[in-house]
């Protein structure tokens, strides 16, 4: 593929989705679109939603990255795949004040990331395989803006991206307003459950499951058998 920047790009609206977990939009999407679960967070409590920039980069070459800084507009989320595996430290402070200047809300990065102290005192969110302080090059062209995988997920730029404490998950854009209607509604059922069993109700009434349980062949029994 020739290396290119896609300077516009269709951003698809979050539609609120900042607001729900990624669990809740995970399931509310059929439970696809998880990345894989080495990406974590560099700092817990963080929170992001957003339209993806893309970028396809070289392994231990943090290039395209300063590349794609100028592609990105307020509220974006920058997410970087790279072409081979890499935990190299291919993103840290320089880069995220760059990318706070311009409004990005967070970096999701299937590579290294690095200064995480000085990224939690500025609060950046960052999701990324690893924190390495080892350094990179400039040296290998990319590409900004196209289809890429990242985590073993398939992103569009302009999809958008939701990230918190238990990772990150891809809504692509077709699916948003659908994906945050279901949000919503499984979010509210979650409210009522929640208040049933902080009443001391058990799930497994809450849930009728004795009967199923019954069937599957569960005995209960008053003490253990000799």
């Amino acid at each position: 593929m020739k290396p290119v920047v896609i300077r516009n790009i269709e951003r698809a609206d979050p539609h609120g989705l900042d607001v729900f977990g990624v669990s809740t939009v995970h399931e509310a999407m059929g439970r696809f679109g998880l990345l894989k679960p080495y990406m974590r967070p560099i700092w817990p409590g963080a929170q992001i939603a957003g339209p993806a920039v893309t970028v396809l980069a070289q392994p231990g070459d943090n290039w395209m990255i300063h590349v794609a800084v100028e592609q990105c507009q307020k509220g974006d989320v920058l997410v970087v795949g790279c072409t081979a595996d890499n935990t190299d430290g291919m993103f840290g402070e320089l880069l995220a004040t760059s990318l706070a200047a311009r409004g990005v809300k967070g970096l999701i990065i299937d590579a290294g990331c690095r200064d995480v102290k000085a990224l939690h005192e500025m609060k950046f969110p960052v999701w990324s395989r690893a924190v390495s302080a080892k350094g990179t090059v400039k040296a290998t062209l990319g590409s900004v803006n196209v289809p890429v995988v990242c985590a073993g997920v398939n992103v569009h730029p302009g999809d958008i991206v939701v990230a918190d404490d238990d990772g990150v998950v891809i809504v692509p854009k077709k699916l948003v307003a659908d994906v945050a209607q279901k949000a919503r509604k499984r979010n509210d059922d979650e409210d009522g459950k929640r208040k049933r069993l902080a009443s001391g109700e058990l799930g497994l009434d809450m849930y009728n499951m004795r009967e199923a349980l019954a069937k599957a062949g569960l005995v209960y029994l008053d003490r253990a058998e000799d």
